[in-house]
């Protein structure tokens, strides 16, 4: 990872490579993996270092791809099968089923927690 990471940036990129296929969270559930970061320092990490993230796993709140991403996101979505509940013409207006998608982390234990 480049060393200008911003304190806490790689431990949100960690948590996204560890999102499996076809799961997904939301910006604020990285930023609580992570453990004091809110959503727009999550997707702030993902627009300047997520570049080689699969960063379509990580959703907006209600289930949708930041706008400019949406696009690419539902191709990424479907590739992978990602369980969606409303489809519609434009991909910003695609949502992800949270319910059945949203990545049960509670087993997954973070690179940097003391063991």
């Amino acid at each position: 990872m480049p060393s200008e990471l911003p304190d806490r940036a790689e431990e949100v990129l960690e948590v996204v490579h560890a999102i499996p296929a076809g799961r997904v969270l939301t910006y604020g559930d990285v930023g609580e993996l992570v453990g004091d970061r809110g959503p727009r320092f999550v997707g702030n990490v993902l627009r300047r270092f997520g570049s080689d993230a699969p960063w379509w796993r990580v959703l907006r709140a209600d289930g949708s791809a930041a706008p400019p991403l949406a696009d690419r996101a539902l191709r990424h979505w479907r590739a992978e099968g990602v369980p969606l509940r409303r489809l519609a013409h434009e991909a910003a207006d695609v949502r992800v089923d949270l319910g059945q998608a949203r990545w049960d982390a509670s087993d997954w234990v973070a690179p940097w927690a003391p063991r």
